[in-house]
């Protein structure tokens, strides 16, 4: 399970009545814009997209690819997505219910086909839940999280930010015989 229903109802009321819910991803647009460059990525999914999907506005430009906008507390973007070369999930983690997190993760690398772009903010949110939670669920520092990310993919790059850390990953390759893991031949 993604999200439970009431989690669902909370997120649709926030992305529907708060105009700045969701929008941190054209924050990272120019980043996304020079790996799709970099990589040569023709198909991008953005998990957790938002209401106003910031981050396809600050990417589009002359560029074309595919794009695909998923978002389970925005019910235009609540289908299931494929998985994509290219997945970002920007500002999403955090909002997570704790104990579906595994799974989330989970559902991340299998959308992952080539690389992935993830953001994770590490304090409180200036924002509340309409249950009165602060809207970041999990509020744990890159030591918690890495383990978690590490145990799916493949870090290739990971950078602190005044509010939590980015991270470049790849999807993990199981060789068969060790716990070794590597970027697949297209990214060496």
């Amino acid at each position: 399970m993604l999200i439970t229903s009431d989690y669902r109802k909370q997120q649709e009321r926030m992305h529907a009545e708060i105009p700045g819910y969701g929008v941190m991803g054209a924050m990272f647009g120019k980043m996304v814009s020079e790996i799709m460059d970099r990589l040569n990525i023709s198909e991008l999914l953005d998990y957790g997209c938002g209401h106003n999907l910031s981050l396809f506005g600050a990417i589009k430009g002359s560029r074309k690819f595919r794009y695909q906008a998923y978002d389970p507390g925005v019910p235009e973007y609540a289908k299931d997505p494929i998985p994509s070369q290219m997945v970002t999930c920007i500002d999403v983690l955090e909002h997570v219910e704790p104990e579906l997190l595994d799974d989330v993760l989970d559902h991340l690398q299998s959308l992952t086909e080539q690389v992935g772009f993830f953001t994770v903010h590490t304090g409180p949110a200036g924002k509340t839940l309409p249950d009165g939670r602060n809207a970041h669920l999990i509020q744990e520092g890159a030591k918690w999280w890495l383990p978690k990310i590490m145990e799916r993919f493949e870090v290739q790059t990971f950078q602190q930010i005044d509010s939590g850390f980015f991270v470049i990953v790849y999807p993990r390759i199981d060789d068969g015989d060790s716990d070794i893991c590597r970027p697949t031949d297209s990214h060496q």
